[in-house]
């Protein structure tokens, strides 16, 4: 199983960025995907999250209203939009995969992860 993110880079506050995922090695359809970060001295953190069956989505109420999750199951692929970014949504930015799952907030739920792409948001 390999996850590969990109799309992450520097933006202003204010601006917009989207990062995508795509898999490989795996039936990608079956898997819950989603997006966790993990900022310099912090834990990492559950962003958003969509699901395998019926695509219902999920976010940390930090994000929500700024950030979507969608997937592309042709393509294995899985993006997450982002607007109005805050400086406070620095991080690198994974992604995440969960045989039949239901989008969980804990990371140990998650069967394979990316490498992680940064995303820095300057003030």
């Amino acid at each position: 199983v390999q996850l590969v993110e990109s799309g992450g880079g520097l933006v202003q506050a204010g601006g917009s960025l989207s990062v995508s995922c795509t898999a490989s090695g795996l039936t990608f359809y079956r898997y819950a995907m989603a997006w966790f970060r993990q900022a310099p001295g912090k834990e990492r953190e559950f962003v958003a999250g969509i699901s395998w069956s019926d695509g219902k989505t999920a976010y940390t109420d930090s994000v929500k209203g700024r950030f979507t999750i969608s997937r592309d199951n042709a393509k294995n692929t899985v993006n997450l939009q982002m607007r109005s970014l805050k400086s406070e949504d620095t991080a690198v930015y994974y992604c995440a995969a969960d045989l039949y799952g239901t989008n969980s907030y804990m990371e140990r739920s998650y069967d394979a992860w990316g490498q992680g792409t940064q995303v820095t948001v300057s003030s």
